[in-house]
């Protein structure tokens, strides 16, 4: 999976008062852009492998958004966000190296994310082994691998055509709709939650970046939530709690671009859940707390912005050999088959099985006191909790 796992932490920020440069630096720029990415036929959702049939439905549209940035000395940052359980790396690799070809921007300069919606279609090989696709829902998933490819790149194209004079603020806000998973029971959590026994870690911060225009409209705002998109589990598009939330604010804001990113949540479920009324009532809760952030005393953001990218070669705990694949190609799991047989395939066209994965770890600053940091995959919450120590 090539999720983004996006971590605000702006620890030294107090060091400046708020009231000396309240309004932030009016020589930045913003520019935000959106666009519709729900499959126009129906085929597999991703996230679940219990799943036998393709989509019936759609709850509410899914999409795609970028907000641009560019600081005082026009250094330019990119975010897309997607509506989207995952991609995988070479779909990732494709849209960024287009638009570097086309902008010149710097792969660090570049973030991809998604929001973590298990109802949500499959893209290309992310998590492919967990389904039994057909000849047609294999031809439906490649197509729309491309056919997202080219809306990416043309999202984050307008938004950048979009740049414009701006002035960006930031604020963490709180939403406890998140409860860990390894620790509490399900079943249980209604009433533990009631008794204030809920146990596990958590980060139930929602950091907010808000970038207003130059007649101080609100022209964007950017927010995370490290949690779970699993409130549905049916067969209809939806983005899930984060897509709520998201239309949420943009019918609060009118002309507003709302994106959500998945913070450090592997390990963080919403519940209760399985309603859709569930799932709109964690997004308009997730947008109240936007809201309330928009409405305090919000941080400014002044001087430059810096990008940094690097993947760390991960090894493998252990490379299944030959035999050992050949005997779970004939489990009765059909996961572990499908791996098996996706591995002996790697292995028959390459000679060896790849020992190491990667790993990408990204980091923005955004003027003198905001960092940002993106870690790739399924993040658990421990690791946003050691980074903000």
């Amino acid at each position: 999976m090539f999720r983004r796992c996006l971590l605000l932490a702006g620890l030294a920020a107090l060091l400046v008062p708020a009231a000396a440069r309240a309004q932030g630096d009016p020589s930045w720029k913003g520019g935000a852009a959106k666009v519709v990415i729900t499959p126009a036929e129906y085929m597999w959702l991703s996230g679940y492998g219990g799943r036998n049939k393709p989509a019936e439905g759609k709850v509410h549209d899914l999409w795609a958004k970028a907000l641009a940035l560019e600081d005082p000395a026009g250094e330019r940052l990119l975010l897309i966000t997607m509506d989207l359980v995952g991609i995988d790396r070479d779909l990732s690799l494709a849209v960024c190296q287009e638009l570097t070809k086309k902008y010149g921007l710097p792969r660090a300069a570049i973030r991809l994310s998604t929001s973590h919606t298990h109802s949500g279609p499959v893209v290309r090989s992310n998590l492919s082994t967990m389904y039994q696709l057909d000849a047609k829902q294999t031809k439906l998933v490649a197509d729309y691998a491309d056919e997202l490819q080219a809306k990416l790149v043309d999202v984050g194209s307008k938004a950048l055509a979009n740049l414009a004079t701006a002035r960006l603020q930031w604020g963490i806000g709180h939403c406890s709709i998140a409860v860990n998973r390894r620790n509490n029971k399900e079943k249980d959590v209604p009433a533990l939650r009631a008794a204030g026994k809920l146990v596990g870690p958590v980060d139930h911060d929602v950091p907010v970046l808000a970038v207003y225009d130059n007649k101080d409209r609100l022209m964007a705002m950017t927010f995370g939530y490290a949690c779970h998109a699993t409130v549905l589990d049916g067969y209809q598009w939806c983005g899930d709690y984060p897509g709520f939330a998201q239309l949420a604010l943009e019918k609060r804001h009118p002309g507003a671009v709302a994106l959500f990113w998945a913070g450090c949540g592997g390990d963080q479920n919403p519940l209760p859940r399985r309603s859709v009324l569930i799932a709109e009532k964690y997004g308009d809760e997730l947008a109240d707390s936007v809201d309330a952030v928009l409405r305090g005393a919000m941080k400014p953001i002044d001087g430059l912005a810096a990008a940094t990218y690097k993947e760390i070669d991960l090894p493998f705990s252990e490379i299944p050999q030959r035999e050992a694949l050949v005997q779970d190609t004939m489990s009765k799991n059909k996961n572990v088959a499908a791996r098996a047989k996706m591995l002996l395939q790697e292995l028959e066209k390459k000679g060896s099985i790849r020992g190491h994965y990667p790993y990408p770890v990204q980091t923005w600053r955004l003027g003198e006191h905001l960092p940002w940091t993106a870690l790739g995959g399924e993040v658990v919450v421990g690791y946003a909790l050691r980074l903000k120590r």
